[in-house]
């Protein structure tokens, strides 16, 4: 996650108000449970990444004695993998 999960309330309620304020929205539920609403739907998506990157390092422990011995690049390895899953999942990083 790139932004300190402390700040994704304050995003959350900034984009209700612004949603509201602008009326692009006509909430039939209270701002408050929008604000809730929305937090959890940005706190999935700032964090699709790191549930990828500890997919790919459970997948890369398999291979942890090649990479040990020197026979594989651990962060190259890494790299690949986390590529492969982004491609055949269709995740937009």
């Amino acid at each position: 996650m790139r932004i300190p999960k402390t700040w994704v309330p304050i995003i959350s309620q900034r984009i209700v108000d612004a949603l509201i304020k602008k009326d692009f929205i006509e909430p039939t539920v209270p701002p408050a449970q929008l604000a809730d609403e929305m937090e959890k739907l940005l706190m999935n998506e700032l964090t699709i990444e790191d549930r990828l990157n500890e997919e790919v390092r459970q997948v890369l422990r398999k291979y942890e004695d090649e990479i040990n011995k020197g026979r594989v690049d651990y962060r190259k390895l890494f790299e690949m993998t986390k590529l492969k899953l982004v491609r055949e999942r269709n995740i937009i990083l």
